[in-house]
């Protein structure tokens, strides 16, 4: 496959550059993908990348993190257990408009001609740039500059320049600054509200409003849903610069605030407007609360102002690479998916402060806005490594929503907390059981992201607070769901893996293992706690039972075959035909779960994933033969396997099919894969990118807080670099096809290990060979599943 240089610009519209993405020119048809690869976010705010003008749009977006209505869930027949509500994020308040009219004319991409047009996200200064040079109908011809940010440094506030210059002659000119709620949802990224009657009832006009409010340049509105009762308020001033004089006027009523500014403007001269927005939202705090937070914002950034607030953006973005950059040389777009992916994921997280850190961040209004296990196993790995403080706020959010977490499993007749599998405010809403509250590991997955993120930064205060309790809890579940057979066999019956195509299954070995995992971390934590576990009534006889319970954990194997079994008996299930299934991708749109179930057809890597996050209980050779065995039946129909596959791959020798697929993660959104980046981008695929330059070809592993690298390059790369923080060390691994050299740029020495040799790494660099791996064969994929081919 040919590899771009960089510079140029590949078929799929972006011009390759390591620090940024550029799109040029206009088309209609793709504005629904750039909306969510445009989008801006800190992780409480989220702007998608739509036109200031509001036209031509595919979906508005602007989310809060944890702000939604509550919906009815649908049931062809009710059963007890069942969630009665779901959730939707909602689309609240937009700020992002700005409508432009050119001698009585609109401006809208649509008309006219648009003679340049490029938009520009810059991966270091944090910021969206537009550049474009449009010619009404009527043939008047202006330029139009904008410039927009999510704050990092202050969460509640963004901010958008907007300018316009007219070319060739004196123009009068028109501007529409507006608040607007209820905006009508449509376009592909919108269909699911149109399919589903009940979705589409919940996001009609969701906002009620309570207080519109407007005097000078600034204007404020409130509202609140119907059935979540949340409040919202929005705010918005601004800064005016005009060549002359103008004429200028603000409303506010019910839903829509607009200041409209008029002004004849000279050739040669242009009009600048600055537009700042405040944005808060509560459950419990009343209108005029949240109208003075907003108030408060607002004021706060015009007192800092748009050069500062550039200037903060830009010093925050310089800390977050200074410990998160991944760097590597010879595919040049490959570069730029990796901090493109990068810089997506630390905004989905950065700023949530105690909340959930959705599947598709704030880029979009898919899957509804939830959050999965896709965040503590995806994300918070990444976000542990190199942006500490952001993982341990959404592992409180998690604590924080215990209370749910123990109704729901006092619900369903077990003890201690079941989390839920979908979910925005920690309620259960998954509708579909068998792979919703079947899927029982995720708890363990928020126990084992618990007793990383521990490890990885000694946050005492954290475990003290909610590390502790939420490893109890967690391990209580286990044991209660859980039994010792006959045999005195611990097993975990009954339950859904991450492989959705093998639902209710016995014994799924990645759930064992992560339970297994989490058992020995609530005993370990609350060891090194006796007065937090007397507060929690943890008694002797409990974690020896916890302890139990892990040393008798049933890891399922088939002897004959030499390999182990996704779930007990998985290896005597009748194979799938995947010749007949070409061209019938994603299986679940193609055939019946009762199908899918009951043959050998892994939706998405789960023993595989197994492998790499809990890798110490296998050996090398059982690696390989898992490996060999699952991969020709797993057919990647989830965006969360490949990254999985690339870690595996790379540890058993197959580089270039580790490459490979990394390549089908990294370039998910980018190159658009699945069809359906309009409705929000895959944030755990995002983060899949540092999971396979990290844990893949850097070979690192935590396995009881010991860091290890087994670093190897493909031969597509020439080098790569890589940076991490662990407790307060920061460290960059640097790798080319001889050797590793380890660097630890601040904080106190490190133990590491290089392939099995330790050695401590202090002031002096450390360099140590790689010895050059034999070249492997890797079995073949399904028929019609190979992955993203970039090797030759």
């Amino acid at each position: 496959m040919h590899v771009p240089t960089h510079g140029t610009r590949p078929d799929h519209g972006f011009d390759v550059h390591p620090w940024e993405l550029r799109w040029r020119g206009f088309d209609i048809d793709t504005i629904g993908r750039t909306e969510a690869l445009f989008a801006l976010s800190n992780g409480h705010i989220g702007l998608r990348g739509t036109f200031e003008e509001g036209e031509p749009v595919d979906v508005p977006g602007t989310y809060l993190n944890g702000f939604y209505e509550t919906r009815d869930l649908p049931y062809a027949e009710s059963g007890y257990g069942f969630p009665e509500a779901g959730q939707t994020v909602v689309n609240v308040t937009d700020g992002k408009i700005i409508r432009l009219l050119v001698e009585d004319e609109p401006m809208d991409l649509r008309y006219g001609s648009t003679v340049e047009h490029e938009r520009v996200m810059d991966f270091k200064t944090g910021t969206l740039k537009r550049e474009t040079l449009w010619t009404s109908p009527t043939g008047r011809t202006v330029r139009i500059r904008s410039e927009r940010l999510v704050s990092f440094t202050k969460r509640t506030v963004a901010a958008i320049r907007y300018e316009v210059e007219p070319i060739g002659e004196d123009m009068k000119l028109v501007l529409q600054s507006d608040l607007l709620a209820n905006e009508p949802i449509g376009g592909p990224g919108g269909k699911s509200a149109a399919d589903d009657p009940r979705l589409s009832a919940a996001l009609d006009k969701p906002l009620v409003a309570d207080l519109a409010d407007c005097e000078d340049y600034s204007a404020v509105l409130v509202h609140h849903t119907r059935r979540s009762a949340l409040t919202v308020a929005a705010a918005m001033d601004h800064e005016i610069e005009l060549p002359a004089s103008g004429d200028t006027s603000i409303r506010a009523d019910g839903d829509l605030a607009r200041l409209t500014v008029a002004a004849a403007v000279p050739q040669g001269s242009k009009i600048v407007l600055t537009k700042f927005l405040g944005y808060g939202w509560s459950a419990r705090r009343s209108v005029p609360a949240l109208r003075a937070q907003v108030d408060a914002a607002i004021a706060m950034a015009r007192e800092t102002g748009w050069d500062a607030l550039k200037t903060e953006q830009e010093e925050y973005l310089h800390d977050f690479w200074a410990d998160a950059d991944v760097e590597v040389d010879g595919d040049s777009e490959m570069q730029q998916a990796i901090r493109f992916s990068l810089f997506h994921v630390l905004q989905a997280g950065a700023r949530g402060q105690s909340r959930a850190i959705p599947a598709k961040g704030l880029t979009g209004p898919g899957y509804d806005g939830h959050t999965f296990w896709d965040t503590e196993t995806f994300v918070l790995p990444m976000l542990t490594y190199t942006v500490p403080a952001a993982a341990g706020e959404e592992l409180r959010w998690r604590h924080g929503t215990m209370d749910k977490a123990k109704a729901r499993a006092a619900e369903l007749g077990e003890t201690g907390t079941m989390f839920p599998w979908r979910s925005i405010n920690g309620d259960e809403c998954s509708g579909y059981w068998p792979a919703g509250t079947a899927g029982v590991h995720v708890s363990a997955d928020i126990a084992n992201a618990t007793a990383r993120y521990i490890r990885a930064t000694g946050d005492e205060a954290f475990e003290i607070e909610c590390g502790v309790e939420l490893l109890t809890e967690i391990a209580r579940f286990f044991t209660g769901l859980g039994h010792h057979d006959a045999n005195g066999r611990f097993r975990i019956d009954g339950i859904t893996g991450p492989d959705e195509y093998t639902a209710i299954v016995n014994n799924n070995l990645f759930t064992n293992l992560a339970a297994q995992q989490a058992l020995r971390d609530a005993v370990t934590a609350v060891g090194r706690h006796p007065s937090v576990a007397r507060r929690l009534g943890v008694a002797a006889a409990e974690t020896a039972l916890w302890t139990s319970c892990a040393d008798d954990m049933a890891i399922p194997y088939d002897e004959s075959l030499g390999v182990h079994q996704q779930s007990e008996a998985f290896t005597l299930l009748a194979p799938w035909d995947f010749e007949r299934s070409r061209g019938r991708y994603p299986l679940l749109l193609n055939y019946p779960y009762y199908d899918l179930y009951r043959k050998q057809v892994v939706k998405q890597a789960d023993l595989v994933f197994a492998m790499y996050l809990f890798g110490d209980h296998f050996t090398p050779a059982q690696k390989l033969a898992n490996f060999d065995y699952y991969y020709p039946i797993t057919v990647r129909d989830s965006s969360l396997s490949a990254c999985c596959e690339a870690v595996a791959a790379a540890e058993v020798g197959y580089l270039d099919l580790a490459y490979d697929l990394m390549s089908e993660s990294v370039f998910t959104d980018l190159h658009d894969l699945h069809s359906n980046v309009s409705s929000g981008l895959h944030i755990a695929a995002l983060a899949g990118a540092w999971t396979d330059c990290v844990a893949g070809f850097g070979g690192m592993r935590d396995f009881g807080g010991a860091i290890t690298f087994a670093p190897q390059l493909p031969r597509q790369l020439s080098y790569m670099s890589f940076r991490m923080v662990v407790r307060e060390s920061r460290i960059i691994v640097a790798v080319d096809s001889e050797s590793a050299t380890y660097r630890l740029m601040s904080g106190p020495t490190i133990e590491l290990a290089h392939h099995g040799e330790r050695f401590i790494l202090g002031d002096t660099p450390v360099r140590k060979a790689i010895e050059q791996p034999t070249p492997k064969h890797p079995p073949a994929a399904p028929a019609g599943c190979e992955p993203y081919r970039r090797s030759l």
